[in-house]
């Protein structure tokens, strides 16, 4: 057949693959192929076949061709059938022997007998082994060897942060004719190994930022700096936070309007806002977080990653009724990913169903076993029934696969201060704080410890770092506030605690501890008119609490005593 016949037919099964024609593309990528025993026409059938979802097929035929163990494109695209496949084992296999320290830093990777088939893109051997660090990673991964995929990852960043000469080599491949789709996946390595690292909790706060420091950017690409800076954990200073997000707004106001910039576009990007809504979660704002994420889910209802911090933030405020709709639509649109199984357990959660809810949650865990919420999840239903060793197991289980986060390690303190075990909650709330140095949550729980031992003044301290570390004071914080002001009372700095109760009041006026503290404080004082006043208060709310019934008696009988109050007139 002549050549021009043949260049024909590739444009053929180029055309077949971008109309989504696959079976159409297989059957003449295989007549190619056949004609001219080319690799570069057998990897093109073996990308047909990938793309058909034959991966067994494909598989055989790039381990039958004599070069699969010499050119990296043909070696790669046998590990993605076997990862396809779930065989992880041959996948490393196939990957070939090399070593990674923990910085991400590979050696003992070059062999003397590779080949490319791309022989006009010198750059393209870097690229290929970012892409294949990066699927070591994900076989570690599956196999349950989280150090060592945590390795592989750092080192398919390290590898190319950009992949722009990869984005190159897919333009010039395409108009050379031949077929690459394995490039795409090149391009977008840096962003699935960041996602892998950060999504699965694999590094420390204090890890992410080492290694997004340790990328190399040139000056026109300091929007994906920005960009990635904004995409690790919210663990920083509150200030610094925000002046990532100020500094990627600032970029994207200097751009010039006629010639809009990546940062100018990027500036309302859903990506960037959802990023902005874990930082509302995690330090508290749920209902900011709320808002953001159904304004973002009206614009792109199948965001996933916004869909969790929308679940998560629900679930804080009670909102069942959203818990419900979000978990049917999910079930229905995708019912085989484990966000879908985890909204329904998250649901049951709310309503104070926790059996049901911990079946979902189990559930999510079994469709994947990386996914953190729903073992923290499935924790909380067993802790919501004080069922403390099954909470524990799933609290220890999720410490374990996700290092980097603080939550499991808080849970599991949770825990042992229900139990009474303050020393021991103590060590995991500090090592949560070690983790997450910025979660109010953590410095209330120290300070409820510390009360609980007696250490009043380390509990204030504690109270106060919390209410420090919230950017904005709500009705979510009010027990913080009450706390401080029995710490206060308990130390007998009676003012400061009247102070704290009256903060309290004016986030809630229908606070039982509230009106109680601030009663019992007043009769220490001696203020026994006041004293009375506050306990009817506290009785309003709940007639039949027995301190406040006791206590108000005897703020009756001392003010009987002393006589009625001079100040008080009579007409």
């Amino acid at each position: 057949m002549r050549e021009q016949q043949i260049e024909k037919l590739r444009g053929v099964v180029r055309d077949c693959v971008s109309k989504h024609l696959y079976s159409s593309a297989i059957f003449f990528a295989d007549k190619v192929a056949a004609f001219t025993d080319d690799p570069a026409d057998i990897y093109m059938q073996a990308q047909a076949l990938f793309l058909g979802r034959h991966y067994r097929r494909a598989y055989h035929l790039l381990n039958a061709s004599k070069i699969v163990l010499r050119d990296l494109r043909f070696r790669y695209l046998a590990a993605k059938c076997l990862e396809e496949l779930k065989e992880w084992d041959q996948c490393l296999l196939m990957l070939g022997d090399a070593k990674v320290d923990e910085h991400g830093n590979v050696y003992d990777t070059k062999d003397c007998n590779v080949m490319y088939l791309d022989k006009d893109s010198e750059d393209r051997e870097i690229n290929i082994s970012s892409a294949i660090c990066f699927l070591r990673g994900r076989a570690y991964e599956a196999l349950e060897n989280r150090a060592l995929a945590r390795h592989w990852y750092k080192a398919a960043i390290k590898a190319d942060p950009l992949c722009y000469e990869v984005a190159i080599a897919l333009v010039l491949s395409l108009l050379s004719g031949i077929l690459c789709s394995m490039s795409d996946d090149c391009i977008s390595i840096v962003s699935q190994a960041l996602e892998c690292l950060i999504e699965n909790h694999m590094l420390t706060f204090e890890e992410e930022t080492s290694l997004l420091s340790s990328l190399q950017f040139g000056p026109e690409d300091r929007w994906l700096s920005s960009f990635y800076s904004c995409l690790i954990k919210k663990y920083d200073k509150e200030c610094v936070i925000e002046a990532k997000f100020r500094e990627v707004e600032k970029e994207s106001c200097n751009s010039n309007p006629s010639t809009p910039s990546f940062m100018h576009t990027l500036k309302n990007n859903t990506d960037l806002l959802a990023c902005k809504a874990e930082y509302f979660n995690q330090c508290g704002e749920y209902q900011k977080c709320f808002e953001l994420t159904s304004d973002l889910l009206e614009k792109d209802p199948f965001h996933l990653k916004c869909t969790l911090v929308h679940l998560a933030a629900a679930v804080e405020l009670g909102n069942s009724n959203e818990l419900y709709l979000m978990a049917s639509n999910l079930v229905k649109d995708y019912p085989q990913k484990t966000l879908s199984w985890f909204a329904v357990g998250c649901y049951y959660y709310c309503i104070k169903k926790y059996d049901q809810s911990r079946r979902y949650f189990s559930k999510a865990t079994s469709l994947d076993g990386t996914f953190a919420p729903a073992w923290i999840g499935f924790g909380n239903a067993y802790a919501a029934q004080e069922e403390g060793d099954q909470a524990m197991s799933a609290y220890r289980t999720a410490a374990r696969l996700f290092p980097g986060c603080h939550l499991p390690t808080l849970y599991i303190g949770m825990e042992y201060m229900r139990t009474h075990s303050y020393k021991l909650a103590e060590q995991f709330f500090m090592q949560a704080k070690t983790i997450c140095p910025s979660d109010p949550l953590v410095y209330n729980e120290l300070g409820v410890v510390a009360y609980n031992m007696k250490e009043y003044n380390k509990a204030v301290l504690w109270f106060e770092k919390t209410l420090k570390h919230i950017p904005s004071l709500s009705q979510l914080w009010e027990p913080t506030v009450i706390n401080l002001g029995h710490a206060y009372r308990k130390l007998k700095i009676y003012h400061e605690a009247i102070s704290c109760y009256e903060r309290a009041l004016t986030l809630s006026t229908r606070s039982l501890s509230t009106y109680a503290g601030l009663a019992y404080t007043y009769h220490l004082q001696d203020n026994f008119t006041a004293a009375i006043t506050c306990y009817h208060k506290a009785l309003w709310l709940k007639p039949d609490d027995q301190f406040c019934t006791e206590m108000l008696s005897l703020a009756l009988v001392d003010e009987g005593r002393r006589g009625i109050d001079p100040k008080i007139e009579f007409h």
